[in-house]
């Protein structure tokens, strides 16, 4: 028995409109979940494109790099590492997917190594002499500051998977609880409000009818 429903008409009308509204949002959110989906889908094989490109290339820069360590003086490598130094600047931006902030990195076009406008030679590149550090290592320092911006948008789209998949998880749980348990109760409620409302009509007129009845027998 639902004690906690007003059976009047007032009611009735004010939770029609309620599950219009719920319905509604219903549609929307599970139109949204199914962009989101689309989304999620494009940017999973675009981060997964990403990493198998550093898994493959990164290992063999890391090589070059130890092989350097180990065939010329520590003393020189850790000098030509400090010499080779570059700031790397980029910013945190944000744009917007149906409404979910994504983040990506902003990086100026005069230091994005590996465009066409950029100064990309090695002159610019090593900063030390050449003559106190072996070829692996030249190489190693060359290959790193090319593969840098690679490293840089696979840790944006990682980042990005992940905010979507969060944000999926939020809306399908709303498009669940609206489907499954808000709609329902609303329309169950409806029924009762109307199987009540029409008791009610039955027993006015069964009254009314009693009242005729006994004004016509008098």
């Amino acid at each position: 028995m639902k004690l906690h429903i007003n059976a009047t008409r007032m009611e009735l009308l004010k939770l029609r409109k309620r599950l219009a509204i719920a319905t509604r949002g219903h549609k929307l959110l599970n139109d949204k979940l199914e962009g989101l989906m689309r989304e999620f889908l494009s940017m999973l094989k675009e981060y997964k494109g990403r990493r198998i490109l550093v898994d493959r290339e990164l290992p063999g820069i890391v090589k070059l790099f130890i092989l350097a360590y180990v065939t010329s003086s520590k003393n020189r490598v850790i000098m030509a590492l400090e010499q080779s130094k570059t700031a790397y600047k980029f910013t945190l931006k944000q744009r917007r997917i149906l409404n979910v902030p994504i983040p990506y990195f902003s990086v100026p076009k005069d230091q994005s190594i590996g465009q066409k406008d950029s100064i990309h030679n090695l002159n610019n590149i090593i900063a030390y002499s050449f003559l106190d550090t072996n070829s692996e290592l030249d190489n190693a320092i060359t290959r790193l500051r090319d593969f840098f911006p690679n490293i840089i948008k696979l840790a944006e789209f990682e980042q990005s998977v992940r905010v979507v998949a969060k944000e999926i998880g939020k809306t399908r749980k709303r498009v669940n609880a609206l489907e499954f348990s808000v709609i329902p109760r609303m329309k169950e409620d409806l029924k009762f409000i109307r199987n009540k409302l029409d008791e009610i009509e039955r027993s006015n007129i069964s009254r009314i009818m009693k009242i005729k009845d006994i004004l016509g027998k008098g």
